[in-house]
């Protein structure tokens, strides 16, 4: 089988190094909270309202103590359930943050593998069973960065609806959005690396 192209896995490289990049910068610069970005994808041929979190069936609250007997420890939204609409906010924006980080580094991480199968193939280094390892592990860790993206706005519908319907939830969830949307297009070019 002949090497990947340079140019293509190239700029799968670069895609994926700027949607982490300004993902993380993103939250850093809004103290947590997603700002503007860019929203000419392919991914929006189905209006964004139907790509909005599920809705929570019931919301249940927490039992700290119970929590605590069993050693468990549980995210500071589930914890602070049962207070008032401010903490609520505050929990989901730090759940929230945590879990977009812990996105960008894997968006980070993919890129550097990328970077790796890219340099390979450059020096003709790179066997199929190697590329075919690489581009594995991109697609595993891109969709678990989709996860975690998802996990953060599931987290303010789970805090209730005065998470959910805040200013800040809602600005959370519609720049989350843009970021799964930018995610899931770099897993898509990467679906489509021909091994």
């Amino acid at each position: 089988m002949a090497p990947l192209p340079p140019r293509a896995i190239s700029l799968v490289f670069l895609f994926l190094f700027f949607t982490a990049a300004s993902a993380t910068r993103r939250l850093d610069d809004a103290g947590g909270q997603p700002t503007a970005a860019s929203s000419a994808t392919a991914f929006l041929r189905v209006p964004l309202r139907h790509h909005a979190p599920r809705q929570a069936r019931r919301r249940p609250r927490p039992n700290v103590a119970a929590a605590k007997a069993s050693g468990r420890s549980r995210p500071a939204s589930m914890i602070l359930l049962a207070q008032g609409g401010a903490a609520r906010v505050d929990a989901a924006l730090k759940d929230c943050k945590s879990t977009i980080s812990d996105a960008g580094d894997l968006a980070r991480q993919s890129s550097a593998e990328l970077g790796q199968l890219d340099a390979g193939a450059a020096a003709a280094g790179v066997s199929s069973r190697q590329a075919r390892w690489h581009v594995s592990n991109v697609q595993t860790w891109l969709s678990a960065a989709i996860t975690d993206e998802g996990t953060c706005t599931d987290g303010f519908e789970e805090a209730g609806e005065a998470a959910a319907g805040s200013p800040a939830g809602k600005e959370v969830a519609a720049g989350v959005a843009r970021v799964k949307q930018h995610t899931s297009i770099a897993l898509a070019l990467v679906n489509g690396i021909p091994l």
